[in-house]
């Protein structure tokens, strides 16, 4: 029986391509598992546009072959007659309902407002504001700009479901949600599913807040473990702040899920929640802590006891260099992104070579 696990790496644009290169430096054959091997699709804003998205379509399909993607960051041009968004087929094609966003201390990076324990967002993955229809009528300062949003009540039950066992598995509070006061109807929706899920998991602390009384409550927080479910807009944001929060918002990866009817992973896609940072290309400076996380992430859907301890391995390299002092300059260190790829490279080896000797 053929055993082997494909992941499916996705190439991306500027300091997005150079991140994922330095991720697929950790994850040498001399690292990972025998049986894990890599299909390359070129999500390039060239090629995107020389396939007419074709690519990004043939690597969704493989993503639901396989269950596991790693994608670098990619450019979404301007024009609205361009290629638009990877990121949105993608997670259309693959039937992705949460994405999951986790802020985490980096000892001895001090977080602001008190934060001490991991606060997870867990935000819907399709449909609000992303993709929605717009439209302008009118003229001059007459003009009117209308758009369509909607949501569906399985995408809010699954955000829901996965926010409750997250906190559930890691000890945390439900906390915050959506403004449902001003919209009863649409985002009183997902409020209904939220409350609906506080009641299957009773032993689940259950804090919802408005949107806007949850950012103003999360410069007070007294450091416990949250889980924040949101919208798909409203998600996007409070992920960028409370990854922020922790010191850099390439601090953490970001992990995109369509799940199963049983609320099992069906597919996984991994990658940096931040953009291509083009005025760092070029420049071996930027920071590859998420796309490494990441890279270690899809290792820890792979099915073996040798992924785990490979993905734990270098989940703990990676936080013991910023420890350490090696740190690009977002964190106040002198690395680069080579040099900190570099350490964890050395750390990992050394872990896997004690963990093996130890037995």
């Amino acid at each position: 029986m053929d055993d082997t696990q494909t992941i499916v790496v996705m190439q991306g644009d500027q300091t997005g391509q150079e991140l994922l290169d330095e991720t697929l430096r950790v994850l040498s054959p001399s690292i990972i598992p025998p049986h894990i091997t890599f299909q390359t699709f070129d999500l390039s804003l060239e090629n995107r546009r020389a396939t007419k998205n074709q690519v990004v379509h043939d690597a969704a399909e493989a993503v639901n072959r396989h269950g596991l993607g790693l994608k670098a960051a990619t450019i979404t041009p301007g024009d609205p007659d361009d290629v638009g968004s990877p990121n949105a087929i993608l997670r259309e094609a693959i039937d992705a309902q949460v994405i999951l966003r986790v802020g985490r201390r980096m000892p001895p990076i001090r977080p602001i407002a008190g934060v001490h324990a991991p606060i997870a967002v867990v935000r819907m993955a399709v449909d609000d504001a992303y993709g929605a229809k717009e439209w302008r009528e009118g003229e001059g300062l007459d003009e009117i700009a209308y758009r369509t949003e909607h949501i569906t009540r399985r995408t809010c039950r699954i955000v829901a479901e996965f926010a409750f066992h997250h906190a559930e598995r890691t000890g945390a509070k439900v906390f915050g949600g959506p403004k449902y006061t001003v919209s009863p109807v649409y985002e009183g929706m997902f409020k209904e599913e939220l409350d609906a899920a506080a009641e299957r998991h009773p032993t689940v602390r259950y804090d919802p807040q408005l949107i806007d009384a949850t950012y103003a409550l999360l410069l007070e927080t007294t450091g416990e473990a949250l889980v924040i479910p949101m919208l798909n807009r409203d998600g996007d944001s409070m992920s960028d702040l409370v990854l922020k929060m922790y010191g850099t918002i390439a601090g953490s990866e970001s992990v995109i899920l369509s799940f199963d009817d049983d609320l099992q992973p069906r597919a996984v896609i991994a990658e940096a929640p931040h953009g291509t940072a083009p005025s760092l290309q070029g420049k071996n400076l930027a920071n590859p802590v998420a796309m490494i996380m990441a890279g270690a992430t899809i290792l820890s859907h792979v099915n073996s006891d040798q992924a785990q301890r490979t993905c734990r391995a270098i989940r703990e390299a990676t936080l013991e260099a910023v420890y350490d002092g090696v740190r690009t300059a977002d964190l106040g260190g002198q690395a680069t992104t080579t040099e900190f790829t570099d350490e964890v490279i050395r750390r990992v080896g050394a872990k896997l070579a004690v963990w093996d000797a130890l037995g």
